[in-house]
């Protein structure tokens, strides 16, 4: 089964149902609820979706909303080589490759985003915009 790792962009797009990307994102999650697709985020990815979330919407939109994500996502850990990998990555964005770095230790197979470029260090896992993965199915 292919793994994919959700960029926060992404879950973001979802939760808060941004036009024009939920479409897009709400087939990828159907896929994943489904359970023909692994989803995944970084446990530093949770903490920065859950603020978003509070500080858009409310506390309890935040905690009604990620309490019903991380039912059909899994969260990985960030171990402290992870941190030390990234930041000698030669990285412009830290927490690209901070994910990046993460996913490719647990063996996922693509990273789902909408900005690729920030992801174009990335060399063994495939790297695809929602309507790209949608494409591929």
């Amino acid at each position: 089964m292919k793994k994919a790792l959700l960029d926060t962009n992404i879950v973001l797009d979802f939760a808060l149902k941004r036009d024009p990307f939920y479409e897009d994102v709400q087939a990828i999650i159907t896929e994943i609820a489904k359970g023909n697709l692994q989803g995944y985020i970084t446990a530093s990815m949770a903490t920065d979706i859950f603020y978003i979330l509070q500080k858009t919407s409310g506390k309890t939109f935040a905690l009604n909303t990620f309490s019903d994500l991380i039912i059909i996502l899994d969260i990985l850990s960030v171990y402290k080589e992870d941190v030390y990998s990234a930041l000698h990555s030669g990285w412009v964005d830290f927490e690209d490759a901070l994910q990046a770095q993460v996913a490719s230790r647990n063996g996922m197979n693509i990273i789902i985003t909408r900005n690729i470029k920030d992801f174009h260090k990335t060399k063994k896992i495939k790297v695809l915009t929602p309507k790209e993965y949608i494409g591929e199915e």
